[in-house]
């Protein structure tokens, strides 16, 4: 036993005085002091041994244990020394490299753009999990229970739900909307806010349609609120986006959960209203839905629709980025390719 001790002794002081790097160094110390290590080995070994040599032995690799993790601390320190030492053979004139620099995604850069934005209006951000449910996905929203969006092949249902209803039915949100009485259950109008995030619907992929696509709503709920103070709001936020004045239309259009509702048009600026695939050769893109609330949707919140009233949008965030950066194909934004996302920073 002696004699393996002098070798593990010869052998790893040999293998610390040879460790190049801490990484290195850190093997060494695994294979001398580790669990497997040799010395813990031995020190495994002693109950089995004679009792008469325990003693002399047990020292032994005890002192031995102490000496190995006193040259390993005093190699590591030594090792951490040289590598900040600069080489003699350095060229202190030979220009640096420049680092690589990040940026934010532009879908998200303009998450951020439109927060300052309605913040400096008054708006509070809200948000939710991606995860809901049927009762605030439809049912609160006035969805028939009929409606085509409720079925599978518009919408991603949760495996293992299919026999539930209402909010115990799980799915992703194909929109955000149903956010909107989750906040108003639970908050005292007058409000107005806003809630980012991303959405999901079971369809074919184009230059304008994702699979998984943003949406950025926004809600006012009041007693009192035109619907002129909205096309307004709604042409300021675009104005201050796009730094300069962007043509907007509305148009009658059918939603569940509102009552009016409209669709909200911006001229295309990727050909600048001459006709292009992105806005399908008419000049104009579709935007964003709208209208009042509904009074269902209300009375689902909690609110007495003869008393409150609202304004109401839902943003397509990444069509809003296509017309900023003059884009022709969505699928671009999420294709990982860095030679067309590093245009961005």
């Amino acid at each position: 036993m002696k004699e393996k001790l002098e070798e593990i002794l010869r052998s790893g002081e040999e293998k610390i005085t040879q460790a190049i790097n801490t990484i290195e160094l850190q093997d060494v110390k695994a294979s001398l002091l580790g669990k497997m290590g040799s010395v813990t080995e031995i020190l495994k070994e002693i109950p089995r041994l004679d009792a008469s040599m325990r003693a002399e032995i047990g020292k032994a690799a005890n002192k031995l244990k102490d000496h190995f993790t006193e040259m390993i601390d005093a190699r590591r320190e030594e090792l951490s020394l040289k590598a900040s030492e600069i080489p003699t053979d350095f060229d202190l004139t030979v220009p640096g490299l420049q680092p690589h620099g990040g940026a934010l995604h532009p879908i998200t850069q303009m998450c951020y753009d439109l927060n300052d934005t309605f913040r400096s209006m008054g708006f509070e951000i809200f948000e939710e999990s991606d995860i809901s449910s049927e009762l605030y996905a439809f049912d609160n929203l006035n969805f028939p229970a009929d409606h085509p969006a409720r079925e599978s092949m518009d919408t991603y249902w949760l495996a293992g739900y299919e026999d539930k209803r209402g909010g115990e039915r799980l799915c992703l949100r194909p929109h955000l909307t149903g956010a909107s009485v989750r906040y108003l259950q639970t908050h005292n109008p007058p409000c107005r806010f806003v809630y980012p995030g991303r959405a999901y619907r079971n369809e074919s992929t184009d230059a304008r349609h994702e699979r998984a696509f943003y949406q950025y709503e926004a809600l006012i709920i009041d007693r009192e609120f035109t619907f002129s103070a909205g096309k307004v709001m709604i042409k300021s936020i675009l104005s201050k986006i796009f730094g300069r004045d962007v043509p907007v239309r509305m148009r009658v259009g059918f939603f569940p959960f509102v009552e009016p509702g409209f669709e909200i048009d911006m001229g295309c600026l990727v050909c600048g209203g001459a006709g292009c695939s992105v806005c399908k050769h008419v000049g104009w893109i579709e935007l964003m839905p709208g209208g009042t609330p509904h009074p269902n949707v209300l009375r689902a919140a909690g609110l007495d629709p003869n008393e409150y009233t609202g304004f109401y949008v839902n943003i397509g965030l990444d069509r809003l980025v296509m017309m900023r950066y003059e884009v022709s194909d969505v699928r671009l934004f999420r294709s990982a390719d860095l030679r067309f996302l590093s245009q961005f920073k």
